[in-house]
C-alpha cells in the first residue's frame, strides 16, 4: 500500500502523522511511504529520518495525496487538503468532524472517502485508546498553562496556584473526571493547589475520591454545583468529552458572570465545540481572550505545542490499527478489529457514525 504523510496545515499545528520509526515499520513490511518535504521538521524529525527509514521525500501536499491510498495525519484536512483527496482515499487522523465545517463533509462524502476518526477507536468496554494519549499530555500540560495565564502580565488575577505560607492555594475546579480531567488533576494536586473535580458519574467520583485519597474535593455535575464552584474558582478546566458529538454547554454565560475577574478558563472541550458559553476557537499564535472578566484558553490542539512527545505517543496507540489495515483489504481490518471499526465515521458516501450523524444534519459547525 502506498501510505501519504503530508505537513500539517494548520495554524502552528507541528504534530505529524507518523515519525520516521512508523515509516520504518511499514517499509519493512514492503509499504511505500510518501512524505511531504519537512513534514516532521516541528516535531524534531528531519527530511534526512525520513529518508534513512526508508520513506520517499515528495515536495508539495498536493503530489502526497496524489501518490497515496491512505493519508496519515495528525488533525482534519484543511479546504486545499479535502479539494486533494481522491475517490475512494483512505484518511485518518484526530478529525473532530462533528466540529468541521459542513461543506468539507460534503465533499468527503462525495469522493466516497473512508474517514477514520482517532477520537472514535473505541474498545469494548468502552476506552478511547488513542485520544486517551492526547487526553493524557493535554491533562498534563493544564498546569502549566494554568499557571502561566494567572500571571497579571497575561491578564490573569495574579495568583500563583501552590500559594506560599499563609497565602493559600488556588483553587482548580476540574468539570469532567476522565482522563484529561484525571490527568490535570493529579498534576495540580502535585503542585500544591486545591482541586475540585465535577463527574455525573457518581461511580467516577468515588474512584477519583479513593485514587487521591480523600484530597481531592468531588461534586456531581449538576448544573447548580457547576455554578457554585465557578464563584470561587481560579482555575476552571472544561474536560467535557461525549465520543464523537459536540461538547454539551455546561457552563453558561451566567455562571461567568459570577466569576472572579482575572480568573482563568481552559477549554479543552473546544475541539468538539467548545463546553463554555463563552468559547470559541484560538490558536497558540494567539491563545486568550477576555470575556466577563475572564481568561479564556481555548486551543483546539494543545498537544501540538509538544509535538514530538504527542507524536510519539499517539503513534505508539494507533500502530496495531495501521499495521492490520495496511496488511488486509480494508473490510477484512474492519471485521477483525470492533474497535477500529468503531473509528470510522464516513465511508462509500455515508456517515455511519451515529453521533456525527447527529451532529451534521443538525447543521452545526466551527472551522
Amino acid at each position: 500500500m502506498n501510505i501519504g504523510i503530508p505537513k500539517e496545515r494548520r495554524d502552528l499545528e507541528r504534530r505529524v502523522g507518523l515519525p520516521p520509526r512508523g515509516v520504518e515499520l511499514l517499509v519493512r513490511a514492503g509499504h511505500t511511504c510518501y512524505i511531504e518535504k519537512e513534514a516532521g521538521l516541528a516535531s524534531g524529525f528531519t527530511d534526512y529520518h525520513y529518508e534513512r527509514a526508508g520513506g520517499r521525500i515528495v515536495y508539495s501536499g498536493e503530489e502526497v495525496y496524489g501518490r497515496s491510498d491512505l493519508i496519515a495525519k495528525a488533525v482534519r484536512p484543511t479546504e486545499d487538503e479535502v479539494a486533494w483527496l481522491r475517490e475512494g482515499q483512505i484518511i485518518a487522523g484526530f478529525m473532530h468532524l462533528a466540529a468541521a465545517r459542513r461543506q468539507r463533509v460534503e465533499t468527503m462524502l462525495e469522493k466516497r472517502i473512508t474517514v477514520i476518526a482517532y477520537e472514535s477507536i473505541e474498545m469494548a468496554d468502552g476506552t478511547l485508546p488513542v485520544l486517551r494519549t492526547m487526553s493524557e499530555v493535554a491533562g498534563r500540560m493544564a498546569p502549566q498553562l494554568a499557571s502561566t495565564f494567572l500571571q497579571s502580565d497575561h491578564g490573569g488575577r495574579g495568583v500563583l496556584l501552590s500559594g506560599v505560607p499563609g497565602i493559600p492555594a488556588a483553587r482548580v475546579v476540574i468539570v469532567g473526571g476522565g482522563v484529561l480531567g484525571m490527568n490535570a488533576a493529579r498534576t495540580f494536586l502535585g503542585l500544591g493547589a486545591d482541586v475540585f473535580v465535577l463527574d455525573r458519574d457518581l461511580d467516577r467520583l468515588r474512584e477519583i475520591d479513593q485514587m487521591f485519597n480523600g484530597c481531592i474535593t468531588t461534586l456531581v455535575s449538576y448544573p447548580f454545583n457547576i455554578a457554585y464552584v465557578a464563584r470561587f474558582a481560579e482555575v476552571l478546566i472544561g474536560a467535557v468529552l461525549i465520543p464523537g458529538s459536540r461538547a454539551p454547554i455546561v457552563v453558561t454565560r451566567k455562571m461567568l458572570r459570577s466569576m472572579k475577574t482575572g480568573a482563568v478558563i481552559l477549554d479543552f472541550s473546544i475541539d468538539q465545540g467548545g463546553c463554555v458559553e463563552t468559547s470559541r476557537p484560538t490558536t497558540m499564535r494567539d491563545p486568550t481572550y477576555i470575556e466577563e472578566g475572564v481568561v479564556h484558553f481555548c486551543v483546539p490542539n494543545v498537544p501540538g505545542s509538544v509535538p514530538r512527545t504527542a507524536t510519539h505517543a499517539f503513534s505508539n496507540a494507533v500502530w496495531p490499527y495501521l499495521r492490520r489495515l495496511v496488511e488486509m483489504d480494508v473490510d477484512q481490518a474492519l471485521e477483525e478489529m470492533p474497535a477500529l471499526a468503531r473509528g470510522v465515521v464516513v465511508r462509500d458516501g455515508e456517515i455511519v457514525n451515529e453521533a456525527l450523524s447527529a451532529a451534521y444534519y443538525a447543521g452545526t459547525e466551527s472551522e
